[in-house]
């Protein structure tokens, strides 16, 4: 069972960073300082006071740059490949006691499975916030995904099954929104799609 909740955090954790990148670094290691979390004996160093402080100035200058408007959108972009790492990483930082081989492999496909998708969803909402409002509603996404991200991480860590479950509502939510859209597009005639 102890594996399993390790790998709900994981997932929840690493789908958090494809939002924000730092946000879920920061509460895995204030929650393993605060003994709220165990991390694999390979990643005790992201639960110490200088990667604390790290994350912290990393979180706040993350923070500070999704609410220029533009800025945004370069950072979405580039925030892909990176949160793939990362997903990777706070999976496999949040295994313990498993054979290498199973948890690189886990961390793999879920972490950074997860990271993809939640770095993917932030890039196609901040493209199409910046297409249809001009980037003026981009402050204001990036701030509903800076609490999403707040919460689901802190969530990973209290309540694992929660967090997963309500980011399983988010990616339904979000993909019914974007799948009706594109039926009422397509109903609407080639002359809407111009």
């Amino acid at each position: 069972m102890q594996y399993i909740i390790s790998l709900l955090i994981g997932i929840s954790l690493s789908a958090t960073s494809g939002f924000r990148l730092f946000v879920p670094m920061l509460v895995i290691s204030y929650a393993s300082l605060t003994g709220l979390l165990e991390l694999s004996p390979a990643f005790e160093w992201i639960g110490t006071y200088p990667a604390l402080a790290v994350f912290a100035v990393a979180t706040l200058l993350e923070l500070t740059a999704y609410f220029i408007p533009y800025v945004d959108n370069l950072l979405s972009t580039a925030a892909v490949p990176v949160s793939i790492l990362a997903g990777t990483i706070i999976t496999a930082s949040v295994m313990v006691d498993l054979p290498p081989m199973l948890t690189w492999t886990l961390a793999i496909v879920t972490g950074g499975g997860a990271a993809l998708g939640g770095s993917t969803l932030s890039s196609l909402l901040h493209s199409g916030s910046t297409v249809t409002t001009g980037g003026t509603a981009n402050p204001l996404l990036s701030l509903a995904e800076t609490v999403i991200s707040v919460i689901l991480s802190v969530l990973a860590v209290l309540v694992p099954l929660l967090a997963f479950l309500l980011l399983a509502l988010l990616v339904f939510v979000v993909t019914s929104f974007f799948r009706n859209h594109r039926r009422r597009k397509a109903q609407k005639g080639p002359s809407a799609q111009n």
